[in-house]
């Protein structure tokens, strides 16, 4: 429990922390958006010689660039009220399909005397079209102690096993999704759009164990089947603290700038400070796209294009809050298709207030509750005394359970 007085004790003692920190955040971006300035008035040709040598350049502008005054592609539509908004978004997303998968688990650590996982991957298809039926649906995966603790290739925590299950169940339904929708554009569909909640650039130091390269690869073939299918995804980061753009400004100048990361990408594109003009101003408001060039990815590099395999831009999604970070397979840019798919996550963020829809719905279909933990343990109790296994609950637990 927390006590309010001691609260304030700490943070009056922590008040010139804060002041100082906030006084380097603001000189950081003033340096940044000033550079940032510059970059702008490039062309694309031009700022890929400029950061041709640096080794960690966050990120290379596409060509989006050359026909932009600022680091802004407007969006240029503005409502009178939420009501004009949501019959916009309706005519973007009638008779066109969004999904979404996302997970959620449960490890049982120290609750139980044998460790036991559990991991449901909950969807949401919806084709928008009043003929047809949506699918909200979810797939709960018991994983034994055999599954948590044999055929190891190298020394695993049962709950990092709990995690692979996981991502790999939400990467499976995505690719699942990408299959069934290949053919839309011969079939005469409006083009269909699957949301992975999470980055598309996993990025680990090195040296990387057996586990994080199985991540890295998983995403890698979950690209590549999208651009084979033809059918477009991406990864949609709510709050990222990646800073691939400041990387960008960095590598750009020769100007000093903090070591200190009193910022990230997001607190660059749009802040708080009254004082400063947002590259993101509206709502809608997006980046040009980049491709990835962060240090480490290079598992991500296309050997035939020598680019990344994943670009990246940032989509002002509300409109006081920080811009929202979209990871996007380079092929759906290069194949003309990103304003579609832009305006097909604007109009998931109508819906769903700031937040896409689909995966709002994937979300709170897959989440395992403290209600749902207590109804799988009185069921593991249960299995266990009819089959007469040695398996038993904390007595710490039950209390927690009879408390809360």
């Amino acid at each position: 429990m927390l006590y309010l007085e001691r609260i304030e004790e700490q943070l009056k003692e922590k008040k010139e922390d804060f002041v100082s920190f906030g006084a380097a955040q603001k000189q950081d971006l003033a340096q940044y958006l000033s550079v940032l300035d510059e970059i702008s008035g490039m062309t694309s040709l031009e700022i890929e010689k400029l950061i041709s040598e640096s080794e960690n350049v966050g990120a290379i502008p596409s060509a989006e660039i050359d026909g932009l005054d600022r680091f802004c592609a407007c969006f240029g539509i503005s409502w009178n009220n939420h009501e004009e908004a949501r019959k916009w978004a309706g005519e973007v997303l009638s008779g066109r399909t969004t999904f979404a998968a996302d997970g959620s688990q449960y490890y049982s650590e120290k609750e139980t005397s044998l460790p036991v996982g559990a991991v449901q991957i909950g969807w949401f298809e919806n084709p928008h079209n009043s003929e047809e039926s949506y699918e909200k649906d979810a797939e709960l995966t018991i994983l034994s102690p055999n599954d948590l603790l044999k055929d190891q290739e190298e020394p695993i925590q049962p709950d990092s096993r709990v995690n692979e299950a996981r991502f790999i169940g939400e990467v499976k339904k995505v690719g699942e999704f990408l299959t069934k929708k290949r053919g839309w554009q011969d079939r005469g569909e409006r083009m269909p759009l699957a949301f992975f909640d999470g980055t598309l650039l996993v990025s680990f130091a090195l040296p990387q164990t057996q586990l994080q390269k199985k991540f890295i690869q998983e995403l890698i073939n979950l690209v590549r089947h999208s651009r084979e299918m033809k059918v477009p995804f991406l990864g949609y980061i709510d709050r990222s603290l990646s800073r691939d753009l400041l990387n960008l400004i960095d590598a750009a100048s020769d100007k000093i700038t903090s070591r200190t990361q009193t910022l990230h990408d997001g607190g660059l594109l749009h802040s708080e400070d009254a004082d400063t003009e947002n590259v993101l101003k509206n709502w809608g408001d997006r980046t040009p796209f980049c491709y990835s060039k962060r240090k480490g990815l290079d598992s991500f590099i296309d050997p035939e294009t020598e680019r990344s395999l994943v670009g990246f831009t940032y989509l002002q999604t509300t409109g006081d809050s920080l811009p929202a970070r979209l990871d996007i397979p380079a092929w759906v840019y290069e194949s003309g298709l990103l304003d579609e798919v832009l305006d097909v996550v604007r109009a998931e963020c109508v819906i769903g207030l700031g937040y896409p829809y689909a995966i709002e719905t994937a979300d709170q279909t897959a989440v395992i509750s403290f209600r749902d933990r207590q109804i799988l343990l009185g069921a593991l109790q249960d299995f266990a005394k009819e089959n007469k296994l040695n398996f038993s609950v904390s007595r710490k637990n039950a209390s927690k359970g009879r408390r809360r």
